[in-house]
């Protein structure tokens, strides 16, 4: 699928929504905000999202270039080896690329965005020195990057802080819900790209491994809900994440040190490429906002969910979901619009209300697809997407399917 359809779509389902509303509804500020939307997202995009990325990738890749010359990246290459090798075929066993997703995988889950970003971007590149068509997605460049929309996070620490914020009795609660729901997108989203790349997942090592990571997830859930208070729970996510990235910056350095690098000089040496990384994402980062923004400040998102409302009612299905659903739908798109429309749903059904715990539960549930496919393919300048935004969409709908089950098994 190319990026240039998904964009031409977006604004012309969103100027075809605008003349609807006009003709039909007699809305005749709904231009007015479309265009004022575009020129906001516009500004968002540099100024908001791209200049303050350009900080944090010169200070990551350049401690990642220094984790490089300390060989620890390619020590945890060597011990995830036999697991990606399956995944990851078209990866020779201990690239530097294994080592890039794992510390990107590692980020995520354990929610430190500002690390995620960088090391994704980096492993991106690093993938693309092994594509051999630069303009098209390769197999490999695909499995990371729906694993990667489809948002594995341990510990959803930002959405409990809304919660808490906005007075919910216990800010922790959604915190299994998420768990299961961004797991199930993950198991579905590797089982997803395996069928269309003929991917053999029954074999010991994947299966020992997806095993192992399940019984893990599964303890910790077990340990955090028999023995953890919700204040100790934040207390925990927030030390143990920062203490994680700490670790890795110090080990980082020791290594070095130890191989006698010159530390400074390689941190300088990496950290030139974040200025160029963010320059380069710019025009793709700023173009999908825009379209997005269309497709919002259009209503078309209105439409949608009283189009299903209207569907489920004639099933004779409980509809009590529904109105949650704009956060749900607005995930793939924008992280910050979802995080929006999860406030408002707290704010107007309540913050301990069925809506807006399962308003949550969805925005932990996966991550902002179309924005990672024009952040991450845009760095490298791919322009033929594949099927990475099916899979990855697929990848979010288990996810928001899982996340509904979960919130009437624990909060209907």
């Amino acid at each position: 699928m190319s990026l240039n359809y998904i964009w031409s779509g977006f604004f012309l389902v969103g100027f075809a929504a605008a003349f609807a509303q006009w003709l039909f509804l007699g809305d005749t500020e709904i231009f007015k905000r479309i265009i004022d939307g575009t020129f906001d997202s516009a500004k968002s995009g540099v100024m908001d999202i791209a200049l303050p990325l350009a900080g944090v990738m010169t200070l990551w890749l350049g401690i990642m270039n220094i984790g490089e010359k300390a060989g620890v990246v390619d020590l945890l290459a060597r011990v995830i080896a036999p697991f990606f090798s399956r995944i990851f075929p078209d990866v020779p066993k201990n690239h530097p690329a294994t080592g890039h997703m794992v510390m990107n995988f590692s980020a995520n889950l354990l929610g430190l965005d500002n690390a995620a970003t960088p090391f994704g971007l980096k492993a991106m590149e690093s993938l693309q020195t092994l594509n051999p068509n630069k303009d098209e997605a390769s197999n490999a460049q695909i499995m990371f990057l729906v694993l990667h929309t489809s948002g594995l996070t341990l510990i959803p620490l930002a959405i409990m802080a809304q919660r808490s914020i906005l007075g919910a009795a216990d800010p922790s609660d959604i915190f299994i819900p998420c768990m299961i729901a961004t797991y199930v997108a993950t198991v579905v989203g590797i089982i997803g790209v395996s069928i269309r790349q003929r991917i053999n997942l029954l074999n010991r090592v994947v299966l020992g491994w997806l095993g192992g990571m399940t019984a893990a997830i599964a303890g910790m859930i077990f340990y955090f809900t028999q023995y953890l208070n919700k204040e100790e729970i934040e207390l925990v996510s927030k030390v143990v994440s920062n203490l994680v990235l700490m670790l890795v910056i110090a080990t980082f350095i020791i290594g070095a040190l130890r191989r006698k690098v010159n530390v400074y000089e390689a941190f300088i040496e990496g950290a030139k490429g974040g200025i160029q990384t963010s320059l380069t994402v710019i025009p793709y980062l700023v173009g999908m906002l825009v379209a997005i923004s269309v497709i919002r400040n259009a209503g078309v998102f209105g439409f949608v969910v009283e189009g299903f409302n209207w569907f489920f009612n004639l099933l004779g299905v409980n509809t009590d979901f529904v109105p949650a659903l704009p956060t749900a739908m607005m995930k793939p798109l924008s992280g910050s619009g979802s995080k929006a429309m999860m406030i408002d749903a707290m704010k107007t059904y309540g913050v301990d209300s069925f809506v807006g715990r399962l308003a949550c539960v969805f925005q932990g549930s996966a991550d902002t697809t179309f924005y990672i496919v024009a952040l991450y393919f845009g760095s490298v300048g791919i322009r033929k997407t594949r099927y990475a935004i099916s899979c990855g969409l697929i990848a979010d709908l288990a996810g928001v399917v899982a996340a509904i089950f979960v919130a009437y098994l624990f909060f209907h």
